[in-house]
């Protein structure tokens, strides 16, 4: 919404809060630079975010209301449907005799304000808000999809439990021979309660959805955060429905229930591009179904969001514009690794470069980038198709796993010849990479050579900022941890960092005078987390450590020269992030404590 210029200068004018000189600079840089003088006024931070809204909703003459603050009334709510909320970012949250208060963005949408007003028969009362409001109350909508699941599963056009016969002649789904699934696929009710499980998943937030049948009935998980909880649990009887309809969504055979199969398949909701990856699987009570969600509108990540630290983040930025060598990822599976390789691959992806990648499977789809999937079947393998993938003329090669003797000998030769080659592998520690690979029968002299930089990570669980509170360690709970780890160098490292600002004479009282942080639970997390972060330990190889690394040295030897140089072990990278209020010392521990 477009304030006039001059007005708003009057008014912040008026309150005085701004430097009257500062002020005509902004004014006269919008006059020549075309920009909005809200739009400059924030660039330059003369007016908080949350100021310059209300500000122009006094100019405007209407309430400010910040609406992620507000719990609406579901059927309020409802009285503007869900896709006319959308298009108009218009949201109903308060009804009085016969006035509705409506929080928009456009509040002198006139237009709008009628067209509501004679559709409800009721007086628009409109209100200003922000968009981080309407994308909140936008989720609400979708909040009831848990109950509409269970409106589809007892309702009356649905299913009646105790009469078999009865379900599989009105709704054609059900566990006789005589099925036909294709049609049970297509059934009204199965479409609408798969259409709704995606939908409630994706609402969720889940990276996984997994359907399992059990004798009785059959349960769905949704892995969220890292962690899987029951969603629900829905009646065994429409199994070979949802089975059939998964199936011919993700283009496989509806009628194999004896061997494994792999699909995948799209749907767009909600303004998303979600792809999910579709595993299914014969058991002893039918047929198990995982499905991995790939969100493909989701925005390109940098570095920093996804938890690297300003001295890992210089390391690793050094390291992927040298024009050869390699840059490995390593941790166990689900620790991240391939979303860091995808954010590297981002920031190399520039017009002057020939990017190709190996992958198993292709999880999200980047532009400019030669993408292949291997194919085991066919022979397809990471080995074969990077010999391919090196007659390509590339510049840089992105390698899903090294999972062989074969792909990391040719990974290294790939190095050797100029080629910036970028992979994971499954070790436990950045320095644990090397003893790993020579156990492929690469030589070290090679590895010192070619490896630019390791990064090992692990992914913790982020506290939720809406229900974060602050405690003390107590001394027992010290005491503890300084039999379970060196506090000591743990704490020169936190020092460091320069996250703890105070001089404290012994380490144990910088320790209890640290506030920490935990989330409390509420109905915008899941039990005080929400999302994630990763912890990391970036081992750049510089000349001393390919000097050890040639001369095969221990792992600890090599750590131990990383951590001289300036390197932070994951379990330090977890301190620091707990300090700063990001996680909790319970998630750190729980994925460090090998």
């Amino acid at each position: 919404m477009r304030v006039n210029d001059k007005k708003l200068k009057i008014f912040l004018s008026d309150l005085g809060a701004i430097p009257k000189d500062a002020l005509e600079a902004a004014f006269s840089e919008a006059k020549d630079s075309g920009k909005t003088f809200g739009d400059v006024l924030l660039e330059k931070k003369l007016v908080p975010v949350e100021e310059m809204e209300k500000a122009q909703a006094y100019i405007f003459g209407v309430p400010f209301v910040e609406l992620a603050e507000i719990e609406i009334e579901p059927e309020i709510l409802k009285i503007i449907s869900e896709p006319m909320s959308r298009q108009y970012s218009a949201i109903a949250f308060e009804k009085k005799d016969k006035q509705l208060r409506v929080a928009m963005l456009e509040p002198n949408d006139l237009q709008f304000i009628d067209f509501i007003s004679k559709k409800t028969g009721l007086e628009i009362i409109p209100c200003m808000t922000n968009k981080k409001g309407i994308e909140k109350a936008l989720k609400l909508f979708q909040k009831s999809l848990k109950a509409e699941f269970g409106e589809m599963v007892g309702g009356s056009d649905m299913i009646d439990l105790d009469d078999q016969d009865k379900v599989i002649s009105k709704n054609n789904i059900g566990e006789k021979e005589s099925v036909d699934l294709e049609k049970a696929a297509e059934d009204l009710p199965v479409i609408k309660i798969v259409d709704t499980l995606l939908k409630h998943a994706i609402i969720e937030g889940a990276s996984d959805i997994h359907i399992e049948p059990e004798e009785k009935d059959v349960v769905i998980r949704y892995r969220v955060d890292g962690v899987l909880h029951d969603a629900m649990t829905l009646p065994r009887i429409i199994l070979q429905g949802i089975v059939a309809r998964i199936k011919i969504l993700s283009n496989l055979k509806i009628d194999e229930h004896r061997l494994p199969q792999d699909g995948r398949f799209k749907i767009e909701t909600g303004g998303n591009k979600v792809a999910f990856r579709v595993s299914i699987l014969p058991v002893f009570d039918g047929e198990k179904i995982v499905m991995r969600l790939l969100n493909e509108t989701s925005n390109d990540l940098t570095l920093e969001q996804i938890g690297f630290r300003e001295r890992d983040l210089a390391a690793t930025e050094i390291e992927i514009k040298k024009p050869n060598g390699m840059i490995l990822v390593v941790g166990p599976t689900g620790s991240g690794k391939t979303t860091t390789l995808y954010t590297i691959a981002a920031i190399l992806n520039t017009p002057d470069v020939n990017i190709s990648t190996l992958e198993d499977p292709v999880e999200y789809r980047m532009p400019r980038i030669n993408q292949s999937q291997v194919n085991s079947k066919i022979n397809f393998t990471f080995a074969s198709g990077l010999r391919t993938l090196l007659r390509q003329d590339p510049d840089i090669i992105m390698v899903g796993e090294i999972r062989d003797k074969e792909t990391a000998e040719l990974a290294v030769h790939a190095a050797l010849t100029g080629h910036l080659v970028l992979s994971t592998l499954h070790t436990s520690s950045a320095a644990g990479t090397l003893p790993r690979l020579t156990d492929m029968g690469i030589e070290s002299f090679l590895l010192a050579s070619t490896a630019n930089v390791i990064i090992s990570q692990r992914l913790v669980r982020k506290i939720c900022s809406e229900c974060k509170e602050e405690f003390n360690l107590d001394k027992a709970s010290y005491e503890s941890l300084t039999e379970n780890f060196n506090m000591d160098l743990i704490s020169e490292s936190v020092k460091k960092s320069g996250v703890i600002k105070k001089e404290y004479k012994n380490n144990k009282q910088m320790w209890l005078d640290i506030k920490f942080h935990r989330g409390k639970g509420c109905t915008k997390c899941r039990n005080g987390y929400k999302g994630r972060i990763g912890i990391f330990e970036v081992l750049q190889v510089n000349d001393r450590l390919s000097k050890l690394i040639s001369g095969s040295a221990q792992v600890d030897e090599i750590e131990k020269a990383s951590c001289e140089d300036g390197m932070t072990t994951m379990l330090e990278d977890g301190f620091i992030k707990i300090i700063q209020g990001k996680t909790t010392l319970e998630e750190v521990l729980r994925v460090t404590k090998e």
